[in-house]
């Protein structure tokens, strides 16, 4: 058996976070969730095997990071660490952007998010293992 991987979810969306957890939190991945980049980055030198990051986030009151700027963050801390981009939107423009700075997927927050969303984690780890 295997060590357990980690991973961060980083999402401002509780249920978003509850529901990652909930599927992908067990015997073999070990799931933390962050509701800001800013707690995320803060964690980063536990070296996570993957960060499923959020690209829009809201705070009321407050300026947080959006998901490029967090995604540019870590890449700078360790450009090995691959991620998975959730998103609303499904925007042509943005997910070529995203695609050329080397995000590993990106996931579209509809009634098949999940499912999508464990092809791209095995797809992940396939190309790591």
């Amino acid at each position: 058996m295997s060590e357990k991987k980690l991973i961060f979810v980083v999402d401002d969306d509780p249920f978003i976070l509850n529901l990652v957890q909930k599927r992908f939190d067990g015997d073999e991945m070990s799931v933390f969730m962050f509701s800001y980049g800013e707690e995320c980055l803060e964690q980063l030198s536990r070296n996570p095997e993957l960060i499923i990051l959020d690209y829009l986030f809201y705070k009321k009151d407050e300026e947080v990071m959006g998901g490029m700027e967090i995604f540019t963050r870590i890449r700078e801390y360790n450009e090995n660490i691959p991620v998975i981009m959730l998103s609303g939107q499904d925007k042509g423009d943005v997910v070529l952007e995203l695609a050329r700075k080397g995000i590993e997927d990106y996931v579209i927050k509809d009634e098949s998010l999940i499912n999508n969303l464990e092809i791209a984690i095995e797809d992940v780890f396939s190309k790591n293992d």
